[in-house]
């Protein structure tokens, strides 16, 4: 997911983006959607079939 989406969605939640870190707003994105603060660190294993970052973290960690 690209940055400008991420902003957008984090926006929607309530979280304001600021010029924080990808990995961070994703956590925080996570975080308010009940999710565990995860992304990247998969290591190509995700119980969380329902979150929408969960292609993105195995890319982002050289998994599948």
């Amino acid at each position: 997911m690209k940055m400008n989406e991420l902003r957008k969605k984090a926006k929607a939640l309530g979280i304001k983006p600021g010029k924080t870190k990808k990995t961070d707003l994703v956590h925080s994105i996570q975080s308010a959607e009940g999710y565990t603060q995860c992304y990247g660190n998969s290591n190509g294993n995700c119980a969380q079939t329902e979150c929408c970052f969960r292609d993105d973290c195995f890319k982002a960690n050289g998994g599948t």
